[in-house]
Formats: structure tokens, sequence, C-alpha cells
């Protein structure tokens, strides 16, 4: 598949700052999708010795959860590992992945964030942006935001807050487990996102293509060793 959207990857923090503010108006926050047959999970290793990379997309059946295609790439970082600014970093090798796919998703979920980012263009809108796909960030971590806890079973959750601004949901995906931070990619809403977040969250904690894309990279990175 092409990518819709293209710029460089080595710039310095102020220029970073910048486009993440200029893509970041970009973004949409509504339901601008088609049937969802195909969810891609993207996800990122880091080699603990080097400046590699490994980047991983796999592509299930939105119904069975079938892997469909996996994509796995190995790269080196060309930007600084810096808070709010790691797509810099992970987005290169994961568009070389997602080029290489012959079957185009209709939905990405990421390892990481969407909206809720400091600039509001965290890792999965900059990845929807550029592919003009529809997204979700799913993160394990908060990055920033307060919220409060929500209830112990599967599909409950509360808001994400900046301020007055709700950023993303924060999300039960199993009964007790510890909640994932959801927000808006590209061309999601919210309560898109979330839905399909729990929808997809059967097995693990997170949902099942980025669980599918975090054991692929992580293969991978092994093989590298």
């Amino acid at each position: 598949m092409k990518v819709a959207l293209s710029h460089g990857w080595s710039p310095g923090i102020a220029e970073a700052r910048e486009l993440q503010r200029s893509l970041a108006a970009r973004v949409i926050e509504e339901d601008r999708a088609g049937p969802i047959r195909l969810v891609a999970g993207a996800d990122i290793a880091y080699a603990k010795e080097s400046d590699a990379l490994f980047a991983a997309v796999v592509v299930l059946d939105a119904r069975t959860l079938e892997v469909v295609e996996r994509r796995a790439v190995k790269d080196r970082a060309r930007f600084p590992y810096v808070p709010g600014f790691l797509s810099f970093r992970e987005i290169p090798p994961l568009l070389q992945a997602f080029e290489a796919l012959r079957s185009r998703p209709d939905l990405v979920i990421c390892d990481g964030q969407g909206r809720a980012h400091p600039r509001r263009f965290g890792l999965a809108c900059h990845l929807g942006v550029l592919l003009d796909l529809p997204s979700i960030g799913c993160g394990k971590t908060r990055l920033l935001g307060t919220h409060r806890e929500p209830g112990l079973r599967r599909g409950c959750s509360c808001q994400l807050r900046d301020g007055a601004e709700v950023i993303g949901r924060v999300v039960r995906t199993r009964d007790a487990v510890r909640p994932v931070y959801v927000s808006v990619g590209h061309r999601v809403r919210l309560s898109t996102a979330t839905r399909w977040v729990v929808r997809l969250s059967h097995a693990a904690r997170i949902p099942e293509p980025v669980r599918a894309a975090h054991i692929t990279v992580n293969e991978l990175r092994a093989r590298a060793r």
C-alpha cells in the first residue's frame, strides 16, 4: 500500500514540534471508515545494545481474528529518544512494513498514543494521517492526563482528561486487569475507538491485532541477536 503524505524524518526538536502541531490540524475525529473487515496491529521493539529498531504490522480478519498478512522490518533509529517525539523514531520502519502489505487494512490499532499527547499528535495520529487510514491509539501506560479508576469489569471505562479537555478513555479490557489508554488516531470517534479496543481484546489485556504485532516484532528481535 502507498503512503498518502510524507515529510522528512530528521528534523530538530523545534521543527519536529511545529510539524506535530501543523499535522495535528489534519486529524479527523469523526467516523470516516467504511465496513471494517481487516484490522492491522502495529508495534515497535528496540534493540538493547544498538540503535536497531524492529517494526511489525499484522493484519487480522476483524470477525474471525485470523491472521491475513504479516510484515516485519529491521531498521535503525534516526531520531533521538525524546518523550513526546517517539513517532519520529518509530514511524519510518512502520511505514516500510505498511508499504510491503498486499492488503489495505480498514483500521489500524497502534501500541501508543493518539490524541492523548501533549500536542495532540501521538504515534497513532501521525501514522493515520500519513497513511490516510482510520487509526486508534491504545497505550499500555499513560503519557499525560488525569482520570479516576474505571470499574473492574470488562468494558468499563472513564474519561482521560488534560485539564478541561477529554483526550481519551481509560478502558478495562478484561475483568480486574490494568486498563489501557485509548485515544483517537485519525478518522474515528473516541466512542468508536473504545468499542473496537474492547471488541478486539480477548486473550490478553491488549487488542489481538496489537498482540500479534507484539509477538511478531519480538520474534524478529530475538532472531537478530
